[in-house]
């Protein structure tokens, strides 16, 4: 056994309703990769500002290297060794990547001689990147390296990693693995929070599950199979989802030559996309985040409008038409942005049902909103979608994330539409909150409706959807039939490469 570097003892956290952490104690050796695992609302996150300094735990204590360890703020935490790569990155995209580490840094040295120190720690820890290049240019993996070093740059002795590699592609995700490998050897812990459990097999040593606060078990991955984890966190067995047999029906939604100008300077416009969904059907589209999704859903919802015959709908011409014809003809979509953009944050969960929901669910009467049933589509959404909340009169961000995506999924899937976009069903949700939001996926489209996912998980892509392209750079890929694709041939896609130039690629890893 390591020598203990973090021991915690007895945090409890509560919240007025909810209590978050109960009594949870476990230690985190040198060195060690531990992973910290639980369903969405489990309590993962407290207790990760708890040890990072943005959280005051109620009772309980923490000793680091022995000392009694109790950080008021991040700033005395970081001071103490503790970094934290958070979810959502936090950084400038007018900044290039000294300037961004610069401003999360106590005392940063003058820019050249900070340059200087992030090519020489990129080159030690295998994470090649630029000091000179403007950040809005760069990938989801090149800016999650910019956060990596950024941490990396103070010394620290525990890193702390939430979901690192829901934007990477599988040859990113080994390049980060060996990194990750690389620290442990040197010394520094690292805990590590994912809901890809077989990631978690891959590379961590130990695992501390939490559920409903609570610590329930822990475990050694590599010795643990993905569904006896998965089950451990949700207390109950795991069902696997199940697509239906229905034969595809008809063209439902065809896109033409769409090429679109991102609105965002820093975004990715979409170059002459072809493709057509039927009725029935999951068609998956892969790629790193910031290669073209947000601007295809918003093309598609209506929310950005393109040439009027670049989409069809049914035979119909709509890429002129707003989201709420859209939504009207059938159309629905749920963005990848859950709080702020497929919900309101300060608005109430009956209030989000019925920003989407008032036409096709008749929540309004002659001009009038009707609340009642607003609420009660609310309700049939919260309990349909097992969404953790007091009640539909709770606002949205005192969800946790997981637990708002099911309730945004939900809500669209609950309206029987069409057409189906959503970008990121499942990400940040739970290994058993996933496979329902699949097997919901699954069904609409065996009562006939035609879904597009959009995602960059790609055992979802393989698991749900029968056809299968990557976004690159706002181009779309050749679509392929799922089942003739490996992970590999799929990374690859999404990297750029497609057709013929794949195969030879794979022929020569052969």
């Amino acid at each position: 056994m390591s020598e203990t570097l973090l021991s915690i003892s007895g945090l409890t956290k509560a919240y007025p309703g909810v209590v978050a952490n109960s009594d949870v104690s476990f230690d985190i050796g040198v060195g060690e990769v531990h992973a910290l695992l639980g369903e969405n609302g489990a309590g993962k996150s407290t207790l990760v500002k708890m040890i990072y300094g943005l959280v005051k735990p109620d009772t309980g204590q923490m000793t680091l290297r022995g000392q009694p360890f109790a950080p008021p703020e991040p700033r005395a935490a970081r001071l103490d060794g503790i970094a934290m790569v958070f979810q959502h990155f936090s950084l400038f995209d007018a900044l290039n990547v000294a300037e961004n580490i610069a401003l999360g840094m106590e005392n940063p040295p003058p820019l050249r001689d900070l340059a200087q120190r992030i090519c020489e720690v990129s080159e030690t820890y295998g994470l090649p990147l630029d000091p000179d290049r403007t950040v809005g240019v760069l990938s989801a993996g090149e800016r999650q390296r910019v956060e990596i070093i950024r941490c990396l740059l103070q010394d620290p002795k525990l890193l702390i990693m939430d979901e690192p590699t829901s934007v990477l592609t599988p040859q990113e995700v080994d390049i980060l693995f060996e990194t990750l490998r690389k620290l442990s050897a040197e010394g520094t812990a690292i805990l590590y929070i994912s809901h890809k459990l077989e990631e978690i097999r891959t590379l961590c040593d130990t695992a501390t599950i939490l559920r409903l606060g609570k610590v329930v078990g822990t475990c050694t991955p590599s010795e643990t199979t993905a569904r006896d984890m998965a089950e451990m966190m949700v207390g109950s067995a795991l069902k696997t989802p199940e697509p239906s047999n229905r034969p595809l029906g008809e063209v439902a939604l065809s896109v033409t030559g769409l090429s679109v100008e991102s609105p965002s300077n820093f975004g990715t416009s979409l170059k002459n996309i072809h493709f057509d969904l039927r009725q029935g059907e999951i068609l998956g589209i892969g790629g790193v985040a910031g290669n073209g999704q947000d601007e295809l859903l918003a093309a598609l919802s209506g929310e950005t409008r393109a040439a009027n015959d670049a989409i069809k709908f049914n035979g119909a011409a709509i890429g002129q038409m707003g989201p709420t014809e859209r939504r009207n003809l059938g159309l629905l979509a749920a963005p990848e942005e859950r709080l702020g953009h497929a919900a309101a944050p300060n608005m109430s969960l009956t209030e989000n049902a019925m920003l989407t929901g008032s036409t096709r669910k008749k929540l309004e009467k002659n001009g009038f909103l009707d609340w009642g049933a607003a609420r009660s589509f609310a309700e049939h959404v919260i309990k349909q979608f097992d969404v953790r909340t007091p009640g539909p009169g709770n606002a949205a961000r005192s969800l946790s994330g997981g637990n708002l995506q099911k309730f945004v999924i939900g809500r669209e899937v609950l309206q029987d539409p069409d057409v189906l976009i959503v970008n990121q069903p499942t990400w940040g949700v739970d290994a058993a909150a996933a496979a329902a939001i699949r097997q919901a996926l699954l069904d609409l489209a065996g009562k006939g409706a035609a879904v597009l996912v959009i995602s960059q998980d790609l055992d979802e892509l393989m698991e749900i959807s029968g056809r299968f392209a990557a976004l690159n750079e706002g181009r779309l890929s050749d679509i392929r039939p799922t089942a003739d694709l490996t992970v590999e041939e799929i990374g690859l896609m999404m990297g750029g490469a497609h057709g013929m130039e794949v195969a030879h690629i794979e022929e020569l890893a052969r």
